[in-house]
């Protein structure tokens, strides 16, 4: 019978039904183990001493990561296993609720894990968090005085011959590794023919032959690098960091940034007491599982702003992907006042919150010389009597220069969200720079959006005012590329959204078969249908949803639009009812007394069964809105209906088109 209780062994199992708290001081032998299960008990994590710390972890009794390494070196070469022991180990059951003020999930997180504290005789300490969907381990120090980090070893030992879904990075003999947009593909590969040396981001997805799912990522990055993962070529993966930038050059390709031309042969300068990031093991039984985990939420740091009244995401347009391509309009359309009225009158007349006004709207190296074809009182004065908000998108480099002014201008205008870009770094003077931004436009009462950026790791936790973030290769991409795929899009809910929601930026209105996609600027086709793109806005987490079709087009398909429009953005629950990673997701998200139930698939066309059994008692009004009968061919095609009211335990049937999907909004009635 498994346990389903922490527990503490030295070689043998003791057994501790009662007891939620024990702290044993240990021998330093080789064999003295440490051992914590989950809450239920289906998972156990082994800590012990054998030159290093090693771990691993079992489920249902079953090796799913065999014994890894952690180390932590500093510059004199001190580290958790020079001339170190363990001193002594605790277990600590935990069970609280954590309540999100942006809820990308869910608005009530249940955080129930039991807690394994490991400390040394040397000012270290080690953490597990074990949860029944992962696993998560922090180093901890308590030095006097401050501290440079020379490296870290995180280990992920796997057993067999799995598979990944490894988002790799280009190596080029001329530019910097670590700098990236963390904008790739997520290639299913086998973990033992990656090329040794080949460096990805996490999240990063293992599937191995018969053991659970199991993600890689981290939770909590603060004055710390992110951590790349580097294939071995073999079925290890080791964490690898950027090092410090010692040396930076202002380049320009299509804008302005900072590119380090020389790093330190540390990774980090920093306090010598305090928590570092999170490593974290997300562990899924079922395909479903993982894209409603919010394990990394859970290990962000407690949000750094009292009062989150002001914070409202919600639903914008951008301009930028169609290249404000306006037509059937008695004006000549660009970046001028008389288009984004008109995109204000567009997000009024459909529902939405606001307007981005993106790249162009000012000079990008100076936030204060407005283009002379702008009038920002116009628009502001506008945009305020159609009850519409404005975002203005702005260069990281010239945000940073003129952060204190700039902010305070955009609170003079009414400006309560900025998206600022092309950061493209993860190192500590990066992630640095993320904080900075966060708290100086959280004391201004402004939300931020970060694009050219890494996925949030649980900083939207602490900064919730932190509202999207890119790290994704979205739509944009459909300007230039054929890398979108509908298989590309399932994927993401299974790999990149496990770190936090991203910005992707759907709702494209040219919508193509798997033959007729290609780019074409200003006329950007998507890869697959129309509901495809509808799905998104319910299948991926971003609590600022930006919509990135054509108002012209829109215009002409208002009921459309008005469903579209009217979706909310953040959620009280979210249910996963079907999934296979990189084939299909079908979602369920709760708000208010109304649910929203959205499915998407590859190029596979499907018949689904969809069961509402988990609606709550009375009468639901659904409008349906799925792929049309001949969206096979003209992807575009769509069916809307609305005379259909389902209950509890009713069950229909969607077929969904080649690179389909769907959206059913269902009204308590």
């Amino acid at each position: 019978m498994k346990q389903s209780f922490p527990c503490f062994t030295k070689v043998n199992r003791i057994s501790l039904s009662v007891i939620f708290f024990i702290l044993v001081t240990l021998t330093t032998m080789a064999t003295d183990t440490l051992q914590v299960h989950s809450p239920s008990g289906k998972i156990c994590v082994k800590v012990w001493m054998d030159k290093q710390l090693c771990y691993s972890i079992s489920f249902y009794d079953k090796t799913i990561l065999e014994q890894s390494h952690i180390d932590f070196i500093l510059e004199n070469n001190q580290s958790l296993s020079s001339d170190n022991s363990i001193r002594s180990g605790s277990v600590k059951k935990i069970n609280e609720k954590i309540i999100s003020p942006v809820p990308e999930k869910r608005r009530i997180i249940p955080d129930i894990y039991n807690l394994l504290s490991v400390t040394f005789r040397r000012p270290y300490k080690v953490e597990f968090r074990v949860y029944d969907d992962g696993v998560a381990y922090r180093i901890l120090t308590a030095f006097r005085d401050s501290i440079t980090v020379k490296n870290e070893t995180a280990e992920f030992s796997f057993p067999g011959k799995p598979s990944a879904y490894f988002p790799g990075i280009q190596k080029r003999e001329d530019a910097d590794i670590f700098h990236t947009s963390f904008e790739e593909e997520y290639p299913l590969m086998r973990l033992d023919t990656i090329p040794r040396g080949s460096i990805a981001y996490s999240p990063l997805l293992v599937i191995p032959d018969n053991n659970p799912l199991i993600a890689l990522t981290e939770s909590d990055l603060e004055d710390y690098p992110g951590m790349f993962l580097e294939s071995t070529g073999s079925s290890k993966l080791r964490g690898i960091f950027a090092g410090y930038p010692l040396e930076e050059q202002a380049t320009e390709v299509l804008y302005r940034q900072f590119k380090v031309i020389k790093r330190a042969p540390f990774i980090a300068r920093t306090s010598g007491r305090r928590s570092f990031p999170w490593r974290v093991i997300i562990i899924a039984e079922k395909d479903k599982e993982l894209p409603g985990n919010d394990i990394v939420y859970r290990l962000g740091s407690p949000s750094r702003i009292e009062d989150v009244s002001w914070i409202k995401p919600g639903k914008l347009t951008d301009e930028w992907i169609i290249d404000i391509n306006l037509f059937n309009v008695p004006f000549r359309a660009g970046i001028n006042t008389d288009s984004y009225k008109y995109y204000i009158d567009f997000a009024k007349r459909f529902g939405f919150d606001m307007i981005m006004m993106d790249a162009g709207w000012s000079d990008v190296n100076d936030l204060f010389r407005i283009t002379q074809s702008i009038n920002m009182d116009t628009l502001v004065s506008y945009a305020r009597e159609k009850g519409i908000k404005i975002s203005l998108w702005t260069l990281a480099m010239t945000l940073e220069r003129q952060l204190d002014s700039a902010l305070s201008q955009f609170n003079k205008w009414g400006i309560d969200c900025i998206m600022t870009d092309f950061i493209d770094r993860d190192d500590q003077k990066a992630i640095n720079f993320f904080h900075k931004i966060a708290k100086a436009c959280a004391e201004h009462k402004i939300m931020v959006m970060f694009h050219g950026a890494p996925p949030p790791k649980g900083f939207n936790r602490t900064w919730p005012n932190a509202v999207a973030r890119e790290g994704v290769l979205g739509s944009e991409y459909n300007i230039w590329s054929n890398r979108v795929t509908p298989g590309h899009d399932v994927a993401l809910a299974f790999t990149r959204m496990l770190s936090g929601g991203f910005d992707y930026e759907p709702g494209l209105l040219n919508n193509a078969t798997i033959n007729g996609t290609r780019p074409v600027s200003g006329v950007v086709t998507s890869p697959g249908t129309r509901c495809h793109q509808l799905s998104m806005f319910i299948i991926y987490d971003s609590p600022m949803q930006i919509f990135s079709g054509n108002p012209s087009e829109g215009i002409r398909e208002p009921r459309f639009m008005e469903l579209l429009g009217n979706l909310p953005t953040t959620w009280d629950e979210t249910i996963i009812l079907d999934a296979k990673a990189g084939e299909y997701i079908i979602t369920a998200r709760l708000k208010d007394n109304n649910w929203f139930v959205a499915g998407m698939t590859d190029w596979t066309e499907r018949d689904i069964y969809l069961n509402f059994n988990f609606l709550s008692e009375g009468t639901y009004k659904a409008t349906i809105c799925k792929d049309g009968i001949n969206a096979d061919r003209y992807a575009a095609d769509y069916v809307i209906e609305e005379d259909l009211n389902v209950k509890r335990g009713d069950e229909i049937k969607i077929h969904i088109a080649p690179g389909g999907g769907f959206l059913i909004r269902l009204d308590k009635l």
